[in-house]
């Protein structure tokens, strides 16, 4: 499948972090965001951090994308939709992180916390949450359980190289997909 960028004036880090495998991105003197500025995040889904974390996503960088949506969420009203949502992609990120580690238990209990968040929106949030992310909310929940269950094979071979593990994109188009 043909993985789009959303933000193609941003470099990809040099690894997709797996805890242990390489440096810690932000701690280690050798992470690849070591001592990086943080960027001001801005609380909405057509920020340009926003599409950061699907790119990073969508591409295999899953703590990376946890790190980006972060952001958002940090600043994000408390007790919004907008929060949960975030909630709910940074516990998808989680998911992928554990799926790449081979953490079936884990996975599946990020899959499944996450799905519990997207399932709760009202029909108007939903709707708006679909066009941003290219897919309901409902069907997100039902793929990343159906995802971490499966626990997909994995072909990388070199450590630090991203691997999607989800056979969805987020920000595109439900009928893009297809």
């Amino acid at each position: 499948m043909e993985r789009p960028r959303l933000r193609p004036d941003r470099c990809f880090p040099a690894y997709a972090y797996l805890p242990g495998r390489q440096p810690h991105p932000v701690r280690d003197p050798l992470g690849h965001s070591y001592q990086m500025q943080p960027v001001r995040a801005v609380a909405s889904l057509s920020s340009e951090e926003f599409h950061w974390g699907q790119d990073l996503f969508n591409h295999g960088y899953y703590w990376e994308a946890h790190e980006a949506w972060e952001g958002i969420w940090r600043v994000a009203e408390t007790n919004s939709p907008l929060r949960s949502l975030l909630k709910a992609l940074i516990l998808l990120a989680a998911c992928g992180v554990k799926i790449r580690e081979r953490k079936r238990a884990p996975a599946m209990r990020h899959a499944g916390r996450a799905s519990t968040l997207l399932r709760g929106f009202t029909v108007v949030q939903h709707s708006a949450f679909s066009n941003s992310l290219g897919i309901s909310p409902v069907s997100l929940a039902r793929l990343a359980e159906a995802t971490a269950a499966a626990m997909p094979a994995l072909h990388v071979i070199e450590d630090g190289q991203p691997e999607p593990v989800f056979d969805f994109i987020l920000g595109k188009s439900m009928t893009e997909q297809n």
